[in-house]
Parts: structure tokens; sequence; C-alpha cells
């Protein structure tokens, strides 16, 4: 097996014609029939596996001899031929009894597309999906090879592939672009986007080595506490604190998104009126839907906002990870059960999507030397905890720290994210004495942090105000903005009392 080695993707515009975009499409639909002749079969294959004896003995193994239960689920998979190796030679056998298919694929890409599905399976087998779904007309959007080789490759500055050969749209002046096309290919995507109802194609070079570090994009080499919550983050460094709302700038477009799901639900049961119950509820069973060209209108137009705002959040998270890694590489940061978020604030995890920022810092983080080190809530309970040794249960709505024995007063947020820096990892214990020496030379930043989105937050809600309301409207209306209450005050009370406690605790 060939040795893994980091790899980042150059995305460059393709240059087509109508007869290209033509040839593509139907290559597209060649590769969507047969990932779902694939995945059919994938299915199949699985379900004779869970119901054979090998399978049934291979449960009873204890968990505890990981060597040996992996082994007897292998025979249990290889008895009935499931592996992606298995699959791999069903899609080649597939494509050639087709001939259409053979004609459109190469025997490389028809590999991947049987991998593809493979990985499918394998989400549903350990528990990571729920269900494996088929690709319908215009899901299937991007095709790939193995090396850059033979089938799909990139050759001086195209795209060749089965006798297409598309030029690429390259600026000579993008260093991000140069950096790519300078570094080893190992292999070539295309991918098929619909913007504005208009189809463009991309080919996307999957490179060994390292991303392109943009000049303004500095790595820290400090500690850095990360406090990341539903509405809000907080970000804590040696020098600095970063505390402000959390993708906010995605919630304008909610609005517009919810009018359009009304209008095609009321579409909907216009034209499906036999598919629902008296009640409007779904019938259960196999339905035939029926869409009208003003459903098409109205379905293009939300998968449009869709796709600006899926971009406009992944510019955000890209945002915040660069800030996060200016201020140190080493990031520790509260375990997050996504999915408990998703029972209560299903919309808000839905185009905010904490996960996905989380999944962009470590791969950068990482990319760059680093590492995102988690630990779990229940053990460090750091929202309750004071650097006195109290610690007091609070509710979701108070968002101030305020210790009743020793008045150190804090944002909840900020504090948390200060004290997941003196957190160890391994033991997932928090160090209060190392957290305690370090406070007075960290204090100020944290209170700038505090007032610096205190600020930002009452900005963002002016904004959205009528000019008419007043300041005390605003202050009301703005829970953010309420927690700041005199954080001079705050200050002086805090380094008073903490000086107290440092000289008695020597």
């Amino acid at each position: 097996m060939a040795a893994k080695t980091p790899s980042f993707i150059t995305e460059i515009p393709l240059k087509t014609t109508s007869k290209d975009m033509a040839i593509l499409a139907a290559r597209l639909e060649a590769g969507r029939q047969l990932y779902n002749a694939v995945l059919s079969e994938g299915l199949t294959r699985l379900e004779l596996v869970r119901n054979s004896n090998l399978y049934n003995q291979a449960k009873l193994v204890s968990k505890t001899n990981k060597k040996e239960r992996a082994t007897a689920f292998q025979k249990a998979r290889e008895a009935y031929r499931f592996s992606d190796y298995y699959l791999q030679s069903f899609a080649n056998t597939t494509a050639i009894a087709s001939v259409w298919i053979k004609l459109n694929l190469d025997a490389q890409t028809i590999q991947k597309i049987a991998t593809r599905a493979f990985k499918t399976l394998e989400r549903l087998i350990y528990g990571k999906a729920k269900k494996a779904r088929f690709k319908q007309k215009g899901q299937f959007a991007s095709l790939e090879g193995k090396t850059n080789k033979q089938g799909i490759r990139w050759t001086g500055y195209s795209v060749e592939w089965l006798g297409l050969k598309l030029s690429g749209i390259i600026d000579s002046n993008d260093p991000v672009l140069l950096h790519g096309l300078n570094s080893r290919i190992k292999y070539v995507r295309l991918v098929r986007r619909i913007i504005n109802q208009k189809t463009y194609w991309y080919a996307q070079l999957v490179c060994e080595g390292l991303a392109y570090q943009k000049p303004k994009n500095v790595i820290g080499d400090g500690i850095v506490g990360v406090d990341l919550g539903v509405s809000t983050v907080a970000i804590v460094g040696d020098n600095q604190t970063i505390w402000q709302p959390f993708a906010e700038e995605l919630t304008s477009k909610q609005k517009k998104i919810r009018r359009l799901q009304r209008k095609m639900d009321r579409q909907r049961r216009a034209n499906n009126p036999d598919n629902f119950n008296p009640n409007g509820t779904v019938k259960k069973g196999v339905k035939r839907w029926h869409t009208s060209k003003r459903y098409q209108k109205t379905a293009n137009k939300k998968r449009e906002i869709d796709r600006k705002q899926a971009g406009h959040r992944k510019s955000l998270h890209g945002q915040l990870v660069n800030q996060t890694l200016a201020l140190g590489k080493t990031v520790k940061t509260e375990k997050i059960n996504v999915k408990a978020w998703q029972q209560i604030y299903g919309k808000s995890i839905g185009f905010k999507a904490p996960s996905s920022f989380q999944s962009e810092l470590v791969r950068k983080a990482e990319s760059a030397g680093g590492t995102v080190l988690k630990f779990s809530t229940r053990k460090t309970a750091l929202s309750q905890t004071c650097l006195c040794g109290n610690r007091q249960k609070k509710s979701l709505s108070q968002r101030v720290h305020d210790c009743s024995e020793c008045g150190l007063r804090m944002q909840r947020d900020i504090f948390s994210a200060y004290l997941s820096r003196y957190v160890d990892p391994k033991t997932e214990t928090l160090s209060i004495p190392s957290a305690r020496n370090g406070w007075l030379g960290m204090e100020q930043s944290l209170l700038d942090g505090w007032r610096s989105g205190s600020n930002q937050s009452a900005r963002t809600a002016t904004s959205s105000k009528s000019p008419i309301n007043n300041g005390s409207e605003l202050m009301s209306s703005n829970p953010i903005a309420r927690e700041e209450s005199e954080p001079v005050r705050a200050n002086e009370t805090c380094v008073a009392s903490w000086n107290l406690m440092s000289l008695g605790m020597g």
C-alpha cells in the first residue's frame, strides 16, 4: 500500500462549449446510473451478510478481543463478496454489459464510482447514516479518476478525458493557483455547478503537499482556548481575546428561505392532492409526485439562495479559523455534542453548521503543524468553575460568570475559553492553580474582548433596528449588549479582589 501524503485541492474553471457540456452531462448520467446499480448490489450483499450465521457468530465475540472480532466480521463479508474490491469488479462487469456506460466512462472512473458507493455503505454499517439514498437526476455532480496518468488527467493547462479536451481559465497572477499547478497532481476531479440556472464546469486538482499559505494569514505559536456556542464564540489567546456572534450574518436569508419553502409546499399540495390525507399529512407508501413549471422555478430560487448561503458560511468559517490560528496553533476546546444541539436548536445548527467550523479548524491546524485538543464538558465543567475552586451551576440564560464566593465577574463564554487553556486533554482535568497564576496578566485582555464583543453586537442590532428606536430599546432587546454592564467597574473590582487573593495564597 502506498504511503499517505498530505493533499490539497486547486480548483480551476473550465472553458466549455454547448457540445462539451452535452458530452459531460451524458457521462455524469452514466456515472449516476452505475452508482445506483452498485449501491443496490451492495445493499443486497450487506443484507445477506447481516443475516448470515458467520455475522451472528462474529457479534458474539467479546469487544475486548478486537483483533479476533474484526477477523470474524471480515470472514462474514468475504463469504458474500462484500468489499470495495468486489464492488469494483461488479461495477466493471455492469459497465461492460451496458456498453453505453463503458463508452462514456473509463476503467479508473468506474472503479472510483464503486468505491464511492462502498463508502456510502460503510457509513451505514458504522451507524453514521440511517439509510443509503440513491442519486436522482441532477444529484450526481462529480466524477474523478485514480491517477493523473490515465482516464481524467490534467496535461499542461487543460483536462483531457476520452477524446475530450477542456482548457482551464488560469490567472497567471494568482499565487494560490500557481502553487497548485507547480505541485504534483495525484488525480483530477470534474465538478458541475449550477449558478443562476447556468451550468459551469470546474477541474479540481488534488495535489500533493500543503496548501498555499497567504502572507496575511500568519500562524501563531501560543495556546488558544475556544468556547463555541450556538450564538456566540469566544477565542482566548496569549495576548488577545475575541468574542463575537457566530455566523450572525447568515440569519438575514432565513426569512426568505422560509417563505420559499412555504410556497413550494403549497404548490406541491396543489399539484399532488391525491398524495395527502384529509388532515394534511403525507400518505404512506410509494407515490408519484408531479411538479409544475412554477414549482420548479420556486425550487431553483431556493436552490440558488442555499448555494449562496453555503458559500458565505464557508467564507465566515474560514475567516474565523484564520483568526483563531493567528493566536496559536495549539487549540483546546470542549467536545461538542452537535446532535444534542440539533434537538434543541435545529434551525440554527442547520444554517450555522458549528460542526463544519470545527472540522475546518482541525484541518487547517493540522496542516499548519498544530493540533486541536478536545476534552469532556462533564469532567471539566468549565462554565460552573471559578478560579477560587467554587463550583456553581448556571442556567443557560445566565451569560455572566459572577462568583458568589470571591466576587470574580467575567463573561461566561470568555471565562470558559480562558479556563480551557489550562485543561490537560489526556487526563481531562483543569489545573486551577495554573489558571489562577495566569489570570492577572490576562484579565485586561479578557475585559477588552468582552467590551469589544458587546459593542460589535450593539452595532449589529442598531443596523437591524428602525432609526426611531432609542438606545434603551436596543439594550433591552439585545442580550449580548446587556451583558456589558459597566466593564470598567467590574475590572476594578476584579483586580482589587484578586490582588488580595493572590497575596493570601502566596
